[in-house]
């Protein structure tokens, strides 16, 4: 074989890593928290994702070449993606708990009647679940999380190898296991609220019953609301040491949910 054989055959097999690589790493930009936030523009996305494919590629193929057939290479792709697919949702469904636990607060406390767009995913969303967002990322950033993320995702290549299959029956439990922990984990961090909030339901229901003249609609609601916002107030710093734990303990069930089939 001739230099420039050598050199054309180098390319392919490089260009076809790549290509493989990024198919993992797309999905983070399209699921993950923070990395698919719409308030970074979309083409700053797609140059970050190309970084990342660049950097990791040479580590991802080292010991391996690529099979070049479309068959092949399609299938691989595909795979790759499900892989990348599978581990940013496990990333995310923790800012879906944390979105969801605002949601119930809101509507607990009776925010709920003024949703605005929420800027970290572009959807509907009242005031504590839009405030408890910006917190999770906030605490995200200061714990550095992209950074674990990012490790988790480097990872991924050692429990699933770039040309290795993963188990199917284990990816799906994970994926499973998280999605149905959304709403355990709302509840644990909105749990200090909902507790007050209930109370002091059940204590304008008393009061109710014992003085009927009273405008019980027209007291209970702001007195809700200052219950409500005064231990939010004070359960924040727990809610964002939780959120940082929580984050860690999702890296890790998405690498133990991969594995090679």
């Amino acid at each position: 074989m001739n230099s420039s054989a050598l050199l054309q055959q180098f390319s392919e097999q490089q260009v076809a890593g790549f290509m493989l690589v990024i198919a993992r790493i797309a999905p983070l930009f399209i699921v993950a928290p923070m990395f698919s936030s719409k308030m970074i523009p979309g083409r700053v996305r797609g140059l970050a994702a190309v970084g990342l494919a660049v950097g990791m590629a040479p580590m991802a193929m080292k010991g391996h070449r690529v099979p070049l057939d479309v068959m092949s290479l399609g299938a691989l792709a595909t795979k790759e993606l499900i892989v990348g697919l599978a581990f940013a949702f496990a990333i995310s469904v923790l800012f879906a708990a944390v979105s969801a636990a605002g949601s119930l607060m809101d509507t607990l406390i009776g925010f709920s009647f003024g949703a605005l767009v929420d800027p970290i995913s572009g959807n509907n969303a009242s005031v504590l679940s839009q405030l408890y967002s910006l917190v999770g990322v906030a605490v995200f950033i200061a714990i550095n999380g992209d950074a674990w993320v990012i490790q988790g995702l480097d990872r991924t290549y050692d429990l699933v190898p770039l040309l290795d299959y993963p188990a199917l029956g284990s990816m799906v439990a994970g994926v499973e296991h998280a999605f149905t922990g959304i709403f355990v984990a709302a509840m644990e961090l909105a749990a200090p609220v909902v507790l007050a909030v209930i109370i002091t339901d059940a204590a304008f229901g008393v009061v109710a019953r014992v003085v009927p003249q009273l405008n019980v609609f027209a007291v209970g609601f702001p007195a809700k609301v200052t219950v409500g916002l005064l231990v939010l107030g004070v359960s924040l710093p727990f809610a964002a040491g939780w959120i940082s734990d929580q984050l860690q303990d999702s890296v890790a069930a998405a690498l133990h949910s991969l594995r090679v089939a």
